[in-house]
């Protein structure tokens, strides 16, 4: 079996023995990662960070991101997760007075510096994995969860700014998005959401915008990007094809050979 995950609520162990690239890249709830072995490569429209042994990084909700994980020496990667949720940022921000301030921060990815403590605090999560488990195990879970965010709090004092943001995303400029966010593979769902926007709406400003469907402009915006990056750059065809969203290489194959007359391989 290529990877092994002990899947929880709000705590999740992860193990893969392989390179592993996660399906959708839709963000939905804010996430405390400890890599302890191998590393994780994560994209946005900013960039590309990379997260090593030892690195303790946030991420935060409502984000577009691809995430690869690849193995280390040792032939694993491992790592810990914290899920933290609206429900329970609430109930933390009802409890202790916590409140976001004007200024916020849209980086998808926080790099946690000196997080010896932070640390600390995330391997011991191990000594807990068959416990979680049990049933019973959700109070303590949830403490866990809400000691985490008191040490993001005390250590991380500009991350309050996101962790009790509870506003959802507004109407935003939807051309620009999107040809920003196209290679994403998420759902039209998903795209409507984060242009503040419900399906239907999304669908019909799209149209307006375009003069053709989500689904259509998708596919042929990724296929001229393919076209571009393999024939100008280089960039060899199983690379491609994932990086612009397309779920396999016969779906890819197909379709940029309708669209071209030629196969990815011959433009090559």
């Amino acid at each position: 079996m290529d990877t092994l995950d002990t899947i929880i609520p709000a705590i999740r162990y992860s193990c893969y023995f392989t390179r592993s690239r996660v399906g959708e890249q839709f963000v939905p709830e804010h996430s405390l990662v400890y890599v302890l072995s191998g590393k994780t490569v994560m994209t946005d429209v900013l960039g590309t960070k990379t997260f090593t042994e030892g690195n303790i990084y946030f991420c935060r909700r409502n984000s577009l991101a691809k995430f690869e994980k690849e193995p280390g020496k040792e032939g694993e990667y491992r790592s810990v997760s914290i899920f933290l949720t609206r429900e329970l940022l609430h109930t933390i921000s009802l409890k202790y007075g916590y409140k976001a301030g004007e200024e916020k921060d849209l980086s998808t990815f926080h790099s946690l510096e000196n997080a010896s403590l932070l640390a600390d605090f995330m391997q011991s999560l191990k000594q807990y994995e068959n416990l979680f488990s049990k049933p019973g195990s959700q109070s303590l879970m949830m403490l866990k969860q809400e000691e985490a965010v008191l040490l993001l709090v005390q250590l991380y004092p500009k991350l309050v700014n996101i962790l009790f943001d509870f506003s959802e995303p507004g109407k935003i400029d939807l051309e620009a998005f999107m040809k920003k966010n196209y290679h994403f593979n998420v759902s039209l769902e998903r795209f409507a959401y984060l242009t503040g926007r419900s399906l239907s709406t999304f669908k019909r400003d799209f149209e307006k915008i375009f003069s053709t469907t989500p689904n259509r402009w998708l596919q042929q915006r990724r296929l001229q990007e393919a076209f571009y990056l393999i024939k100008e750059k280089g960039k060899s065809v199983s690379e491609v094809y994932l990086d612009l969203g397309f779920e396999n290489l016969s779906h890819f194959s197909y379709a940029f050979k309708k669209q071209f007359g030629l196969s990815p391989s011959q433009v090559r």
